[in-house]
């Protein structure tokens, strides 16, 4: 593996000293944003995002980015050699900015990507997450953040080293309706949640892909799709649980022979409040229902990528559609050019990562209760 060149800080540092000049004053830097001290964020309007691996997502993220505001794709990173001539000529990304695996670490040298998205199965997001912060390059990460706790713990460790922002790819946290949820469980708009029930399902074809590979993969449902059930028990009360029991299922053994099919969860949280949550990859199940001691509300669909559609029991939630992966992205960008706050930082994927090894836990021990000891951020 490649390391990152010296000429990256001498230009970092030649252009502190001309904007040191310009102003009269290098104290000036200091009221500006963190995130805006940088050559690249403080001559850039939209920062160049260069997506890693381009599968089905990675063509959603490249459309939605025709869409932002505040940033652009701007890079390619592919393992397919085909794909660099289609999708560079498709989204006008010359061939300087195109990469495949063996020679992404020179991504260090090109001004004109500021973030990597790393779109790559589970397998490979630690260590692409990490040649990306030893490059210089901000982080978005696709959920999961990785396939266990201690590669989570690596990721942000690189970034905190090498000066970068991590962001997780948890799109629904820029989507209007549930931002709306999140405000009850802050404001305790109906009073303190009671109860809340979240399934994240779909019936997977196709006994080829990724996904049923434990070695890519490193888990089934709970890690493609639990981590969204997980996310609205949390966001819809707006604690993390404190206990969680689960139980796995499997009605088609041979074709989830290597990884988890259907699983089942029960949480706990501070207040009282349980939570009732299922995944799976052989049945469909779509929405966040959370009792509340005042009402109710219910998002269904509640994780697609829309339109999502919700009511309470004051009557129908009505909020605009919008491209959450173009929210998203430009969410994570604002957070550096701005200073405006990272709505998803790498501590929460692991968090998630956290929970979703004590279900694992409670599964291999006949689904025994487990207590959750979070990180906090």
């Amino acid at each position: 593996m490649e390391t990152p060149s010296n000429s990256k800080n001498i230009s970092r540092r030649t252009f502190n000293k001309q904007v040191s000049k310009t102003l009269g004053t290098a104290a000036l830097l200091g009221t500006m944003p963190l995130a805006c001290t940088t050559a690249a964020s403080i001559q850039k309007e939209k920062l160049g995002i260069a997506l890693v691996g381009l599968g089905g997502y990675s063509s959603i993220l490249a459309k939605s980015l025709q869409e932002t505001k505040h940033c652009a794709l701007t890079g390619l990173v592919t393992g397919t050699p085909s794909k660099e001539k289609t999708w560079g000529e498709k989204y006008n990304v010359p061939e300087k900015n195109i990469y495949n695996y063996e020679n992404f670490d020179e991504i260090a040298n090109n001004p004109d990507i500021d973030i990597v998205y790393v779109v790559l199965p589970n397998s490979m997001h630690a260590d692409f997450s990490i040649r990306a912060a030893k490059a210089g390059k901000h982080v978005i990460c696709e959920k999961p953040m990785a396939i266990n706790v201690k590669e989570c713990e690596e990721i942000i460790a690189a970034c905190k080293a090498n000066n970068v922002k991590l962001g997780m790819g948890y799109r629904m946290h820029s989507e209007p309706y549930t931002q709306e949820i999140k405000r009850f469980a802050k404001e305790r708009t109906f009073g303190k949640p009671l109860y809340v029930n979240s399934g994240a399902a779909y019936v997977m074809r196709g006994a080829d892909q990724w996904r049923l590979k434990k070695e890519l993969a490193g888990g089934g449902a709970l890690l493609n799709m639990g981590v969204y059930a997980i996310q609205c028990a949390i966001y819809a009360t707006g604690e993390d649980p404190i206990a969680i029991s689960a139980q796995e299922f499997k009605t088609k053994p041979d074709f989830h022979k290597e990884v988890d099919e259907t699983i089942t969860m029960q949480m706990l949280f501070p207040s009282g409040c349980v939570a009732n949550l299922m995944t799976s990859h052989n049945a469909r199940k779509n929405d966040l229902y959370t009792t509340y001691e005042n009402g109710w509300a219910r998002l269904a669909p509640a994780h697609n990528y829309g339109p999502i559609k919700g009511e309470t029991s004051e009557g129908v939630m009505n909020f605009p559609v919008v491209n959450q992966q173009a929210e998203q992205m430009d969410d994570f960008s604002k957070h550096i050019l701005n200073g405006a706050p990272n709505l998803c930082p790498g501590e929460m994927g692991l968090r998630d990562m956290q929970i979703v090894e004590q279900v694992y836990a409670s599964i291999a021990q006949g689904g025994k209760r487990l207590d959750l000891d979070l990180v906090k951020f």
